[in-house]
């Protein structure tokens, strides 16, 4: 098949880093469905992309979505299952447990739900290559982020479960754990951890940026190079693999 028929979805791919891939592949060629929540950032799209107003949490929404795309397209060669939330920014005693079920929801069930409908598409095709956005807190503890970091650590589990039973019929599975990136979730999320650690917002970012070798945050487009490689046949043999794209976190515990 040629690179210009291959088709890509991308959930939460309205904004942020759903959105920067989203455009990545579409650069690379491949056709483009997103879905979100929000329904102004499926308005307007560009030129031959497709969007869907769907909820990665919900079972209902997730089949529909599938079953419109194995009608509309006839197949799928790539899943980035990116829709996640920040969740609370709490010591764990002070978590709320449906705060805790609303982040694992979204993070971990939403990955879940989109792996389980995409996989008998591309089994048919016995080929494709399933994207799941983790976090570097899927890799190291991660003080006032609980449920968060469940969530992400949980990501990396299911994807190598993904690995081992897709292999066979061709189908690659890999996590990207993108670091601290530049945008608005990022900065709702500095936000609350200088409110929950009495620091101001720039001493929390420093501390972000000191935590790793490069010193940099990274940008969203940085995600997106590297979901567009491991959707690619460039990556056809790399499966099961946890990629950080963080500029190399040492300190997932900012301090200054």
């Amino acid at each position: 098949m040629s690179a210009g028929l291959k088709r890509v979805l991308v959930t939460a791919g309205g904004s942020g880093i759903g959105r920067a891939m989203a455009e990545g592949f579409a650069e690379a060629g491949f056709q483009v469905w997103i879905t979100d929540l929000n329904p102004e950032t499926l308005a307007n799209l560009p030129e031959g992309w497709r969007g869907t107003l769907a909820n990665a949490a919900d079972e209902a929404s997730m089949q529909a979505l599938f079953t419109e795309i194995a009608e509309q397209w006839g197949g799928l060669e790539v899943l980035c299952a990116n829709a996640g939330i920040a969740g609370p920014t709490a010591l764990v005693e002070d978590v709320a447990l449906q705060d805790w079920r609303s982040c694992v929801s979204v993070n971990l069930e939403g990955a879940f739900l989109a792996a389980k409908y995409a996989t008998p598409i591309m089994k048919a095709a016995k080929a494709g290559s399933i994207i799941v956005t983790s976090s570097t807190a899927g890799q190291y503890g991660y003080p006032n982020r609980a449920p968060y970091a469940a969530a992400k650590w949980a990501m990396v589990g299911l994807t190598k479960t993904l690995a081992m039973e897709l292999g066979p019929f061709g189908i690659r599975a890999n996590v990207i754990c993108p670091g601290a990136v530049e945008g608005p979730r990022m900065e709702g999320v500095l936000a609350r951890e200088a409110a929950a650690k009495g620091m101001t917002r720039d001493q929390v970012y420093d501390g972000y940026a000191v935590g790793t070798s490069m010193r940099s945050f990274v940008e969203a487009k940085d995600i997106a190079n590297m979901a567009v490689f491991l959707g690619s046949d460039a990556a056809r043999l790399v499966s099961g693999q946890v990629i950080a794209v963080d500029g190399h976190t040492e300190n997932p515990d900012p301090k200054v």
